[in-house]
Order: structure tokens, then sequence, then C-alpha cells
């Protein structure tokens, strides 16, 4: 309801002030790279080691050949649906998974701290393949008469991607090595973490974060909320995510009401990347997953798309080349967003009964005469 209420006011807020290029707009670029840094550590930030470490390979497959299948998915649906060659770009823009989306909205009790552990670290980490999946798709759209050809916009060339990519690598491998020499300094006593370190681990992150939203270094923000934990200051990382998140809401308001919409196009996208995320997740979860994901936990990631700023920045940087993306993505991002809302409320995962966590019938006299419930969760 909070981001139905910030995304109205944005609303209210575009069609009085009728920005003319938001992507140009002063500070609009760093505030969306920031709220962006913001939801990348906050997804990252309570992610057990242990879950990553044992689901280490779905992860991989998720962000890589996952990203890949579903940007296929649906830009096909939209060719298909259009006939129009530029909306080969669509499926890269709303392919990933908002982190800020993500980090807002994971509180289910009732789905198991792996499944919450795969999905945050799968939004986190779905970004760079994304960008180097808008090379590709880019190219290719063009290449079939999409877009004015060597205009230069959007279309990074492989070696600036690759650098950005090492850049990212050196910033994470420059906070940890700061954070290391500071921990070893610092130290425990009795077991116990010193509070001299979180403070320490709080200016990192704050420092960290407003330095890398002025060229989108995400990388390097998602990693380093793996290493970087915030002990005792934590607790006010939610709220700051929850902030971020209407904030992102309010500006895809702006966005929606600053030009034209394409309504059909919009939501045969959006319901597109809502089921081509299922696909992937059932995809994925038979060939890979091993154990078996519960009901709950398969419903949680199947269910899981969720679109936000991310898509908002992808659809602002496509637009000069390729024009409507913005206009498509907009109505496409609410479509998603209330199908992942309403799959949730519903929790389908109610009249599904998980047979493999049944426990075993007992032969005991005693245990046949009672009736077996199962747990709440």
């Amino acid at each position: 309801m909070g981001a139905c209420v910030a995304l109205a006011g944005g609303a209210i807020l575009g069609l009085l002030t009728h920005p003319e290029n938001l992507s140009h707009a002063t500070g609009y670029q760093y505030a969306a790279g920031l709220l962006l840094a913001i939801g990348l550590y906050g997804s990252t930030h309570d992610i057990d080691f242990a879950e990553v470490r044992r689901s280490l390979k779905v992860v991989l497959v998720a962000v890589t050949v996952g990203v890949l299948v579903k940007a296929s998915l649906i830009a096909t649906v939209m060719v298909l649906a259009f006939d129009r060659p530029e909306y080969l770009v669509l499926g890269i823009a709303v392919a990933q998974i908002d982190p800020l989306s993500v980090a807002a909205t994971q509180k289910s009790d009732r789905v198991s701290p792996r499944a919450k552990a795969i999905l945050s670290v799968w939004a986190a980490f779905d970004d760079p393949m994304t960008v180097l999946l808008t090379l590709s798709f880019s190219a290719l759209a063009v290449r079939y008469g999409a877009g004015p050809a060597g205009d230069g916009s959007v279309v990074m060339d492989t070696a600036t991607v690759f650098g950005d990519l090492l850049l990212n690598l050196g910033l994470f491998a420059l906070v940890a090595g700061l954070w290391w020499a500071a921990a070893g300094r610092l130290g425990r006593r009795h077991g116990t973490r010193r509070p001299a370190a979180d403070v320490v681990a709080l200016a990192l992150v704050v420092a960290l974060i407003l330095f890398a939203a002025r060229d989108m270094m995400v990388l390097a923000v998602a990693l380093t909320g793996l290493l970087v934990r915030l002990g005792r200051f934590g607790a006010g990382l939610e709220a700051v995510v929850a902030l971020a998140f209407l904030a992102a809401s309010a500006v895809l308001g702006v966005v929606l009401a600053s030009g034209e919409v394409f309504l059909r196009e919009g939501l045969v996208l959006g319901v597109s990347a809502f089921a081509a995320q299922l696909l992937v997740t059932l995809l994925i979860s038979r060939l890979l997953v091993r154990p078996r994901l519960t009901w709950p936990d398969l419903a949680h990631l199947g269910f899981g798309q969720q679109n936000g700023i991310t898509a908002i920045l992808l659809a602002l940087a496509l637009e000069p080349r390729f024009p409507g993306t913005v206009g498509v993505v907009g109505p496409a991002i609410v479509t998603v967003n209330l199908l992942h809302h309403t799959f949730q409320w519903a929790r389908v995962d109610r009249w599904r009964q998980d047979l493999s966590t049944a426990p075993e019938p007992q032969h005991a006299p005693t245990a046949m005469s009672q009736e077996w419930k199962p747990e709440p969760g």
C-alpha cells in the first residue's frame, strides 16, 4: 500500500511538473544510483553464508543462464506479439529481479532461509549479467533495423563493460582490505564483536554507497554486503531500505507521468516477465536443486519476479536509441509488481502440502491413535 501511495504521489508530481527528460535532470542519475546501491547492500547484508554455499550452483546458473533464458523468452514474446524488432531490448529491461524490492519484501515466515538466500543473491547479482546482455540484444535489434545506428548511446563496447567490471572488483578489494585491517586491529574480546568495529563497518558502508552511486558500481556494493555486516546498526538498515523502496516507487510514478504510456505492450511485457521467472524457477529446481524445494519455497522463487529502480534505469538508458522504451517498461513494472503481490497475498502454498516434509507414520500403538497435524510454517 505504501508503494501504491508513493507511485500515485510520483505520478501527480510528474503531471504537475512535466519533466521533459528525467534521465538528464540534475541529480537524477546519482539519486537513482544511490537507491540502487542501498537496495543491493540490503539484499545481501543478511544472507546466510552457509545457505549460499549450499545453493551456490543454483545461484550461478540463475544469474547467468537463467537471466539469458528469461530475457530471450520475454523478447521472443514481445517480437511475435507486436512484430517490432526494437522490442528485443525490452526483455533485458525487465529480466533482472530488482534487489531493492526484494530487500524490502523478504519477510515471510513460511519460507526457508535457503529460499530467501537464493532469491536475495539472484536479485543482487543478475544486474551485471543484464548489462552484458544489453550489448548483444541492442546490437541484434539494430541489425534488424530498430533504432538509429551509430549514435553511440547505451550500447557500450566490450572493453568498457569489462573495464567497469574490473573497477568494481578493485573497489571491493579496497573495501575488503580496509575492513580486514580494521577488524584485525580491533579484534574480538570474549567471542563478541567490539562496538568500535560496528562504527568502522557503518563508516565503510556509507562511504562506499555514496561513492559507488556516482558511477553505478553495483557489483562492489553487493559483494560488500556479503562481507561487511553492520552489527548493532543493522537494525536500522530495514527502515532505510523501506524508505528507498518508497522513493523508487515515486520515481516510477514520475516516469509514467512524464511521457507517452503504452498500456497494452506494457501489460504483455509484464505478464511475460512474470511467467518467464516461473518457468526458469521450475526448470532450475527440477534439474539442479537437491534436496527438492518445498512448495512454499518454490512459490517464493517462482513468483519472486519484481521490478523497480533497476528496470527504470535500464529503460531510461535505452530510450535515446529505442524511443518508447520507457512508455512500455513503466506499465510493465506496475504489472509485474501487482502480479507478485497478488500471488503472495493469495498464498498458493497454503493449499499445497509438501509431502516430502510430512513425518513417517508411526507404528507404535500409542502413536497410531493420534492424528498428525502439520506444524505452523
